[in-house]
């Protein structure tokens, strides 16, 4: 995990060298802040600060510890944008608390997967089992269909597209289900059978989900884009220029490049 982390604060120092090196002057440039959760998305933006700092523009990365502050602090103005949630939880919070909040671009899909330190595949589960996900609505919801992908239980068709335990109706192996937060899943691996972690976390906490998952999140689960993740500006400032400048310098070969040679499968991109 150390090793991880020094790596990542590398590979930032060393595409962020020179940052004010592209001849605009202090008093011109353009500063912006964006809001993340996860050390994994400072290296996915590293080559764009780089990129942005030749045209004039500044990016300060605010990373913040859970998944419920970001939004709130765009909503009060505190950031310009964030970019650590998908379709899902935005829709969801703009419901539930009223946010003027816009998507402005698509980045990728994380890979939700489950992981165990006791077992190497989901066939040694056992009766009465335990299973930890995020206790948030909506990735609770994204970690039920993934057990239902796994065949672990069965949900109401009618359930959509967040589900919640009531909606199952097969378990038989009669599994308990340990709800914390997101981040504190994968923490907890050594108190349950396994976990589901968001693709994000699992990264911090030095787990690959190519090599690690004993079972692996798939596009075929979902019907839509609801869980792809996206970039967030306040409505009322959705088309600034600036930021369609920040949305093309994000969805670059460069970007998909870190994707691939970093994160072991856990982004897809999906522009």
């Amino acid at each position: 995990m150390k090793t991880r982390k020094v790596f990542v604060a590398l590979f930032v120092a060393v595409l962020v060298a020179g940052l004010f090196a592209s001849g605009v002057e202090a008093a011109e440039r353009v500063k912006l802040k964006i809001g993340i959760v996860g050390e994994s998305y400072e290296a996915i933006w590293a080559p764009v600060i780089k990129t942005l700092a030749a045209e004039g523009i500044d990016i300060e990365l605010i990373n913040f510890a859970d998944y419920m502050t970001p939004n709130a602090a765009l909503d009060a103005g505190e950031l310009d944008l964030n970019a650590f949630q998908h379709h899902a939880f935005l829709n969801n919070e703009i419901k539930n608390k009223g946010y003027r909040i816009t998507p402005i671009a698509e980045t990728f899909l994380s890979a939700m997967c489950l992981y165990s330190k006791k077992i190497k595949s989901i066939k040694e589960l056992k009766e009465g089992d335990k299973i930890a996900f995020p206790n948030e609505v909506i990735n609770q919801g994204r970690s039920l269909t993934v057990l239902q992908g796994a065949g672990l239980l069965k949900l109401r068709p009618e359930a959509g597209l967040t589900p919640d335990v009531t909606d199952i109706v097969e378990n038989p192996l009669k599994l308990e289900f340990v709800t914390v937060d997101a981040a504190q899943v994968a923490s907890i691996l050594d108190d349950v059978a396994a976990g589901v972690i968001n693709g994000n976390y699992a990264i911090d906490f030095g787990l690959s989900p190519a090599k690690d998952s004993i079972f692996y999140d798939d596009l075929r689960f979902y019907k839509d884009n609801s869980y792809v993740n996206l970039i967030a500006a306040r409505t009322q400032d959705a088309d600034k220029e600036v930021f369609k400048k920040v949305v093309r310098a994000y969805q670059t070969d460069e970007v998909k490049q870190v994707y691939h040679d970093y994160f072991e499968g856990s982004y897809l991109p999906v522009w």
